[in-house]
């Protein structure tokens, strides 16, 4: 009998919850366009602004400063080009440890994009972030992400956005990874627009949200039509939109089970601290969220790991899921101050609504075996190039 495979990647994607798939079977079945105006076309506009109001309670704002995408990238790129074209912004600060979807949006944007500096946990450096705002001219919008993809660690947004209001400045907050995992209040955290993804907490792929305070002007990227209130034009994905709605409720409802797998996760990292001593978990001295591991230990390779624990049956990865499957240069963990040689075998471990206690063991050991193989590799290879004792020579 062949054993399950574990998955352990859900910050790169949660596995399709049962009543998102609910929701997109049922969904499907509704013929009608939304923008129509009979029995058909108005009950798909009912599951729209259904779900709308799904994702709404679970940022925590209003259904209205909902808008429905294609995902997070795409709100992103609305966000940045609305914040040059309405609301007046002719600068971009964005975070070290931003998502390359953000920052790439940024630069896209065509205005001028500075670095905010983090520190060696991978916090914002709100210091730098009072400086950079005084030292530049013009309206600048601040991108900080509420909990990074790769390390975990909660960024301190609410502080970032007081510091960011008193200098006239707008904060844009990729809340891609927290939806979902840790409770949501875009008021109260003070952000101005804000990003979702729904298949990060258990909707279809090529749904997300881009959440915008009521008021702030808005200039539409897409245009062509009056979907979305005339902010984003073109046919609303119904089925993908009812899912997130259904993903959304039932991610909202079960936040204490989430909250939960801090001890999963825990449990995890002291047994690999226990099995390599020179292990290092990045971010680990910063409020994280209770799902996420990054651990590295020297001499280590990411591919080699990722390769070994696959054939393990176990679904682990190097870092954020936008890079065609390739295993690069962690740009976080560069900006944190890692060592190359370090940071090379870091490998990301996320947990989510399908873990059990027995996937964590089956990771520790399969792990621990790879790292005891490289740390036999790197010995052999010593021991190979240590000068061999001279032969006595009898007289």
């Amino acid at each position: 009998m062949t054993e399950r495979r574990v998955y352990m990647d859900h910050n790169a994607t949660t596995p399709l919850r049962p009543e998102a798939r609910a929701a997109v079977h049922a969904a499907l079945e509704v013929p009608g366009n939304p923008s129509s105006v009979h029995a058909e076309g108005r009950a798909a506009r009912a599951l729209i602004e259904k779900a709308r109001g799904e994702v709404a309670r679970l940022a925590g704002a209003k259904p209205a400063e909902v808008i429905f995408t294609s995902g997070g990238t795409e709100a992103a790129r609305m966000a940045c080009h609305a914040a040059r074209e309405a609301q007046g912004v002719t600068r971009l600060i964005v975070s070290a440890v931003e998502h390359e979807a953000v920052r790439a949006s940024a630069e896209a944007s065509g205005l001028p994009v500075e670095t905010l500096p983090v520190d060696s946990e991978g916090r914002a450096d709100l210091a730098a972030l009072k400086s950079l705002l005084e030292a530049g001219e013009g309206k600048a919008l601040v991108a900080l992400m509420l909990a990074n993809n790769e390390t975990g660690v909660i960024e301190p947004v609410a502080e970032a956005a007081r510091i960011a209001h008193e200098a006239g400045a707008l904060l844009l907050c990729d809340a891609v990874q927290a939806a979902g995992k840790m409770p949501l209040e875009f008021a109260s955290l003070g952000a101005d627009m804000m990003l979702l993804a729904g298949h990060k907490l258990g909707a279809p792929m090529g749904v997300g949200a881009l959440v915008i305070r009521e008021g702030l002007p808005f200039a539409a990227l897409a245009v062509g039509g009056g979907q979305e209130m005339r902010r984003r034009a073109g046919s609303e994905n119904v089925s993908g939109i009812a899912g997130f709605g259904a993903a959304a409720a039932a991610a909202l409802a079960g936040l204490n089970d989430f909250a939960a797998l801090a001890r999963l996760r825990d449990r995890l990292e002291a047994e690999i601290a226990a099995n390599a001593p020179d292990a290092v978990f990045f971010g680990g001295k910063a409020e994280r969220l209770a799902n996420t591991c990054y651990v590295a230990a020297p001499g280590l390779d990411a591919e080699t790991m990722l390769m070994a624990l696959d054939l393990d049956g176990i679904a682990v990865s190097a870092g954020a899921a936008c890079s065609s499957g390739k295993v690069g240069s962690p740009r976080v963990l560069e900006a944190m101050g890692v060592p190359p040689a370090l940071s090379k075998g870091a490998i990301r471990v996320s947990l989510g609504w399908t873990s059990e206690p027995d996937d964590v063991n089956r990771f520790v050991a399969s792990w621990s075996r790879a790292y005891e193989r490289a740390k036999a590799k790197v010995k052999t290879s010593v021991n190979a190039g240590a000068p061999r004792p001279l032969a006595s020579v009898e007289s």
